[in-house]
């Protein structure tokens, strides 16, 4: 085996077999990579691989004697046809034939493409005939884009002209069909990812503002106006020099990072997934402690999507202006003096409008939030925005024409639906604001979020802005009727942008957006009083969410502790809206009835508490009295004796009746009054409660209970939320479960009796607990989440509270439930909260004796679940 490179044409016919072929294309790549590593231009190597692939190709069909055939034709096609190849694209094909292929060569087209397969090459090929080629590609707008960019590689050149004049023709999708059909494409494509460019795992080639927006620049100005590369386009007036420069400099920066993640990979791909991502960043030399090296490549390449973005936005609505010549674009209505709307968009009416006079830039979001017929910015208007957006010496909110503005349009009643959405899309949010400019592109490294930090936030302003919508009331019920009563959302507004503002900067954010946002509020001219409700509100975003899911909001301490936080109404409504936007705006699959229910009953709770006055604590035994006489009410009704309910009760202690409603005690004492059997009772809810599914248990009292339910629910790939376990006076367990299904619902009806079976089977066994033993995902164990165990004071001191925080891996639960058992440690109830790939979970527990947990027994319980966490991850 030669172990020099060797060009393709120079090869014998001896060394074209699989096995020589795989090294020379090892040592290609190779030479490839250290060529990379070695900083040459990307751009040479993308054009020296196919120029590498092209000779390959020339070879083997000389080595097939296909050049013998006058009729056929081998044509490189797609990203190929471009002579653009990264080292793990794929290599489009197109052999074409006039008018079919003779015997004598089909066999031989099939041990070429044969050959291909095994050389480990992503082939993509066709054979068709030069009517079966254009057939197909009239009614496959993927074909036609293809053939738009084919190439020669070797074979008829008379059959290639003959195609290229066919499909450069007017008959074959004319230049205005071509057009809708590439953008309706695109805004398909751009749906798929959200239409952000921020998503925290992007695609290098199918984000928005990533490679393909460039493609459709290119393939809309081939067809319509012949041009070969983008530079050609500037010949027509449509991309200055600048924006030529601007464009070749941000495809240059994504192939970077393309060609270096195909050198991580085996199979193609081109996601930055959070487990490529660290290599990715090391190969292009991005380095600092911890997550830094990644921050500043990410916040590279955000910013390159963000400039390709708006510039394929601009050039876009140039060519539908040339293109289809839409009448909307001569209907002009004049706004003021300094703009107009020209159809459904906004244009400057003067040259150079925003470089004389940079506060007209806020002026015309405020037209834009007067006028909610206008969609978007002109091109020629927005080509100006760029220029003086990179010309301002200083920051928007330093010159005090546009502060002033900036305050007006805070105020404005329709600044969310459009003009806030607008300004950070196009770079005025940065441009008004320095702290903003920090988090664009700023990364969260976990599987919560799903967008940077500038993305979340203004899909908290977009959540806001839904409150006002009565479409919404089903999702929303308690945001859409506080919001329109706001007395002042403006507030809630800057709140929303400060929030996450101190993110990426070391420290507590929330502790930074607090301070720097009253700063903010008070130079704009806020009171006092209204700016400590944002710079609260700012400092406390966390806590209802918090609060709700990691703690137990049916302890009327917790809720005394909530409300002297929160202090007053006013606040209280302020900081659920945030607090659901901001759930919302976190990741599209997080919110839900679970979710909504916990954050309802807080709220109302917390709502009465500040009512009463936080002076006058509820009456515990007046509350178990109502819930027992409702609760009796309805076993009455259904036949029960009253003796036979007060025995039953006389087992229970009174917190069974102050956690649970009447209707619950009811459903549990019919059913507890109806079993005679000596297995346990598991009970199913047939309606969703609290956003799931009630789980009930009545067994005698074991250590392992607990942990038994959890690995039997884990086993059928149900998750629990919420657990209250209780015993009753003469040891007999009361345990109610919250569970949800994979999809965070509660469970379909027709699953109940096999759960049912599975819990009781798992309850009536003995011995060692079988846990699961699924693996976890690769996408999880791109994560490392420090196992925490930490327990906290009590009030009482009767009781200890453990916080557990640990990587979310499948069986996490009942590993933790079977270490309680074994240590002999009693649980009493639990809030189970997965944050993305961190699991934080709350557990109040006692030692046997009810009391809780001395040093002793709190050390070892430590060191058990850190072994049994550690081990299993």
């Amino acid at each position: 085996m030669n172990d020099v490179l060797l060009k393709p044409q120079d090869l014998t016919e001896e060394q074209l077999n699989v096995t020589e072929l795989k090294h020379q294309l090892t040592l290609f790549g190779d030479a490839q990579k250290v060529a990379f590593l070695a900083h040459a231009p990307v751009n040479d190597l993308v054009y020296q691989r196919a120029e590498f692939m092209d000779a390959l190709l020339q070879r083997l069909w000389q080595h097939y004697a296909f050049n013998h055939n006058p009729n056929l034709a081998l044509i490189a096609v797609g990203g190929y046809g471009r002579s653009e190849l990264h080292p793990l694209s794929d290599i489009d094909l197109l052999i074409l034939s006039e008018s079919g292929i003779e015997k004598q060569y089909e066999t031989r087209l099939s041990e070429f493409v044969t050959l291909l397969w095994d050389l480990k090459l992503e082939v993509g090929h066709s054979v068709r005939t030069l009517s079966e080629c254009l057939d197909v590609g009239l009614n496959d707008l993927t074909v036609a884009t293809n053939l738009q960019e084919a190439r020669l590689l070797c074979g008829s050149e008379r059959i290639f002209h003959q195609l290229k004049n066919c499909i450069h023709s007017e008959h074959f999708w004319p230049s205005d069909k071509f057009f809708q059909a590439k953008v309706q494409e695109q805004r398909d494509r751009h749906a798929r990812y959200h239409d952000t460019a921020y998503n925290l795992e992007p695609d290098i080639k199918s984000s928005p503002g990533g490679l393909r927006d460039i493609h459709t620049l290119s393939w809309i100005a081939r067809r319509h106006f012949g041009a070969t590369s983008l530079r050609e386009m500037s010949k027509y007036g449509f991309l200055t020099d600048a924006e030529f420069r601007e464009l070749d400099e941000c495809q240059t920066m994504l192939w970077r990072i393309r060609f270096a993640l195909h050198l991580e990979l085996r199979r193609y791909d081109n996601r930055l997934t959070f487990s490529h991502q660290p290599s990715v960043a090391e190969t292009l030399e991005y380095k600092g402690e911890g997550n830094r090296g990644i921050e500043l490549m990410m916040k590279d390449f955000y910013r390159t999507l963000g400039r390709v973005s708006e510039l394929n936005k601009m050039l876009i609505r140039l060519f539908a202006q040339a293109i289809e010549d839409e009448p909307d674009h001569k209907k002009i209505e004049v706004l003021s003096d300094d703009f107009q709307r020209r159809g459904r968009q906004i244009e400057a009416r003067k040259p150079a409008l925003f470089q004389a006079r940079p506060d007209t830039i806020i002026d015309m979001f405020l037209h834009i939030a007067n006028d909610k017929s206008i969609e978007s910015i002109s091109a020629p208007t927005l080509r100006q925005l760029r220029t003086a957006r990179r010309r301002l010496n200083r920051f928007l909110c330093d010159i005090p024409e546009a502060k002033e503005k900036f305050i007006e349009l805070t105020r404005h009643p329709n600044a969310l639906h459009k003009a806030f959405l607008l300004m950070h899309k196009h770079g005025v949010l940065s441009a008004y604001l320095p702290q903003w400019s920090q988090i664009v592109g700023q990364m969260q490294f976990d599987l919560f979020h799903a967008y940077t930090v500038d993305e979340h936030t203004v899909r908290l302003l977009k959540h806001i802005n839904g409150f006002s919508n009565t479409e919404n009331r089903e999702t929303h019920p308690i945001c859409c009727d506080i919001y329109p009563r706001l007395a002042k959302p403006e507030l809630l507004l800057l709140a929303a942008i400060f929030h996450d503002i101190g993110k990426g900067r070391g420290g507590d954010h929330s502790e930074i957006g607090a301070e720097e946002s009253y700063t903010f509020c008070i130079e704009h001219g806020f009171s006092r009083p209204e700016a400590n409700l944002v710079s609260w509100l700012v400092k406390n975003h966390l806590l209802m969410s918090v609060t709700a899911q990691r703690r137990d909001i049916y302890d009327p301490d917790v809720i005394t502790e909530f409300a002297k936080s929160v202090r007053d109404e006013e606040r209280l409504d302020y900081l659920i809206c945030l607090t659901v936007a901001d759930i919302n705006a976190t990741n599209p699959e997080l919110w839900n009835s679970w979710k909504r229910t916990l954050l309802a009953e807080l709220y109302y709770s917390t709502q009465k508490a500040l009512r009463r006055g936080l002076e006058n604590p509820p009456d515990i035994r007046e509350r178990i009295r109502h819930n027992q006489q409702l609760a009796s009410a309805l076993l009455r009704m259904n036949g029960h004796p009253p003796r036979e309910i007060e025995l039953l009760w006389q087992r229970f202690k009174a917190d069974y009746f102050l956690r649970h409603t009447h209707k619950q005690i009811a459903w549990h004492s019919e059913n507890i009054l109806a079993h005679d059997s000596d297995e346990p009772l598991v009970l199913v809810s047939k309606n969703a409660t609290r956003g799931g599914t009630e789980l009930f248990v009545y067994s005698q009292d074991r250590p392992s209970l607990f942990a038994r339910v959890v690995a039997s629910l884990d086993k059928k790939n149900l998750s629990v939320h919420d657990a209250q376990i209780m015993t009753s006076k003469d040891g007999f367990a009361l345990d109610t479960f919250m569970v949800l299904d994979a999809n965070n619902e509660a469970i379909s009806s027709d699953r109940h009796t096999k759960i049912k079976e599975g819990v009781t089977h798992a309850l009536m066994q003995e011995g060692t607990i079988t846990l699961p033993c699924r693996r976890a995902s690769r996408k999880l164990m791109a994560f490392n989440v420090k196992t925490q165990v930490n327990f906290l004071p009590t009030r009482t001191g009767r009781r200890t509270l453990i916080e557990l925080v640990a990587l979310d891996t499948p069986g996490l639960l009942a590993r933790v439930g079977a270490i309680l058992a074994r240590e002999k440690v009693s649980l009493q109830a639990a809030k189970i909260t997965t944050i993305g790939e961190r699991a934080e979970d709350f557990f109040i527990v006692t030692d046997t004796e009810r009391q809780s947990l001395s040093e002793e027994q709190q050390t070892s319980l430590r060191e058990a679940l850190f072994d049994a966490i550690n081990d299993a991850s």
